[in-house]
């Protein structure tokens, strides 16, 4: 017992070093990760991409809800880099959230660690590089968090879990992608879409018959919704972004610009391989890509044409959508059912109206929320916070609704809210394509999605019960969706469209919760090993 006392306290003492308090009670996890150029053959032709510890994509994260990660990252490449973890909420800890309104890049054979835990979380998630569209060039993975031990799930163990990273592909590298948006044009058409990093029959995924498999689906692309579905097969969704589910089968599913899904997939058809399939939502052409279903029993490949599925109909989008609901009576991280959460019985403090729309400003293509195109600062915004660095934003530089007209500007822009108000924030598109909407450290409810405008009246529609909590959510074109959201962890969060085209020429935002406390109960301090740069450049963080 005395040397696990000494080990805990040494181990208290050097993630403080870190910055992230630690319950020794939880288990911790070191990872280390080298990022490094390579060469990648994703669609039959040679790029540049970014590597971690040698793959494309990147290595999968594992880990037991509550456990710290521990992860050092060393930047071998020739520019500035930056990790984020879509949908780790980052409890009281913004500092760790890897975008650059809350971090300082890596700098070029430099590394930092980041210090997380995976706080009151379960499902399925992924990381990518949020930096100089460095997304367009690897660097991503899946995060699987899993239930504790003791903490029922509402399914059997699965006989494997695999994770599947889908998306769009460029041939372009991303330094070509870069200048296409700097010189104020919007990105050509995708070239192809991935599974896993690889085209066509590229990846195969090997079960037993008789057997269930858990699969998790994220779309990591750039621009594009896609449609995922297994020839022959049947899928039962069981987890939407940390969120248990009902159980609801479908033949096929839509998966937007960020979003992750779990489904379990029996192997009860004749033993053969079959197609899985991914196809672009919503885009004329249509592309598509395959991998491969192999029954380990099997001696037929894969042969004819791939099944088909739903190409631009919106409709059949958003009534699968509206399907989605949340499992009311499974335990979540903890042993408390999901449904004790009566989201629907809470008064929201005020209704925030977010509307995205593509400006020409400067002569140049941009994006904006409520006619505001976001630039970065030259400090991150999080640091200039902290220190009270003037001049770097201001609060209230975020319009909660929209201007309406052709008066779209530059700004750093930032919204202001208070810790523990429960909210209710509505998306309006007026453009004929589907958006995607992410907001960081926080998991909100979608209560409500319908064409038009969105009215007070609207709210006689609203799901109050059993809709699903997620931390992405679509709006379809010239439609709206509305999310309840409980603004219950202190920090600056990103607010962001995951169209990476959109979010790099300013459709985001950052949401700056604030609790006058300035306790650790409510958030956790800078991190001592925190990058300064910009005008926090020479300044210190804080002693151990």
């Amino acid at each position: 017992m005395g040397d696990y006392r000494a080990f805990c306290a040494s181990l208290v003492v050097f993630l403080l070093f870190l910055g992230n308090g630690v319950n020794c009670e939880d288990p911790y996890r070191f990872i280390t990760w080298k990022i490094t150029y390579g060469d990648i053959y994703p669609l039959g032709v040679k790029q540049q991409g970014i590597l971690i510890n040698g793959q494309f994509p990147g290595p999968q994260i594992d880990a037991v809800t509550n456990e710290n990660l521990i992860i050092s990252v060393y930047n071998y490449l020739r520019e500035p880099f930056l990790i984020s973890w879509n949908g780790i909420q980052q409890r009281r800890n913004s500092w760790q959230d890897g975008v650059y309104g809350t971090s300082c890049p890596i700098p070029p054979g430099k590394n930092f660690t980041y210090a997380l835990q995976v706080k009151d979380q379960i499902g399925s998630f992924f990381y990518f590089p949020s930096l100089g569209f460095h997304k367009a060039a690897g660097a991503f993975g899946g995060i699987r968090i899993w239930s504790r031990p003791r903490i029922p799930v509402p399914f059997p163990p699965p006989a494997g879990d695999f994770t599947v990273l889908a998306g769009d592909w460029y041939k372009r590298n991303h330094y070509q992608l870069r200048r296409i948006l700097d010189g104020g044009h919007n990105l050509p058409f995708p070239d192809g879409l991935l599974i896993n990093g690889r085209g066509w029959n590229g990846y195969t995924f090997t079960v037993d018959p008789g057997k269930t498999y858990r699969f998790r689906i994220s779309n990591v692309g750039l621009t594009t919704s896609i449609n995922f579905r297994i020839q022959g097969h049947k899928m039962k969704l069981v987890e939407v972004e940390g969120s248990h589910t009902l159980q609801n089968t479908y033949s096929d599913l839509d998966i937007h610009l960020g979003q992750s899904y779990s489904v379990l997939v029996t192997a009860d058809q004749p033993a053969k391989d079959y197609y899985i399939v991914v196809s672009s939502r919503f885009t004329k052409p249509v592309l598509a890509t395959t991998a491969v279903l192999h029954y380990s029993n099997s001696w037929q490949r894969v042969s004819g044409p791939i099944p088909g599925g739903p190409t631009t109909q919106i409709d059949w989008s958003l009534n699968q959508a509206r399907s989605f609901r949340w499992n009311l009576t499974a335990s979540g991280p903890r042993p408390n059912p999901q449904g004790s959460y009566h989201y629907g019985l809470i008064k929201t403090s005020r209704t925030i109206t977010l509307a995205n729309s593509g400006p020409i400003i400067n002569r140049k293509q941009r994006y904006a929320v409520n006619g505001v195109s976001y630039i970065p600062a030259d400090t991150p915004l999080k640091i200039a916070d902290y220190f009270n660095i003037p001049g770097v934003f201001s609060l209230g530089s975020m319009p909660s609704s929209p201007s309406w007209g052709n008066n779209a500007y530059l700004q750093t822009a930032v919204m202001s809210a208070n810790f523990r108000e429960f909210i209710e924030i509505v998306f309006q598109n007026w453009e004929d394509t589907v958006q995607s909407w992410h907001i960081d450290g926080h998991s909100f409810f979608v209560v409500g999605m319908d064409g038009g405008q969105w009215t007070p009246a609207s709210r006689a529609r609203y799901n109050l019960r059993d809709t699903v909590a997620r931390c992405t959510t679509q709006v379809y074109p010239k439609s709206w969706t509305a999310i309840y959201m409980a603004l219950d962890n202190v920090g600056m969060w990103n607010i962001r469209s995951e169209n990476w085209a959109r979010q790099y020429l300013g459709q985001q935002f950052y949401l700056r919760v604030y609790s006058p406390a300035h306790s650790w109960r409510d958030e956790l301090p800078i991190p001592k090993n925190a990058l300064l740069c910009g005008r926090a450049r020479g300044r210190h963080t804080r002693p151990l």
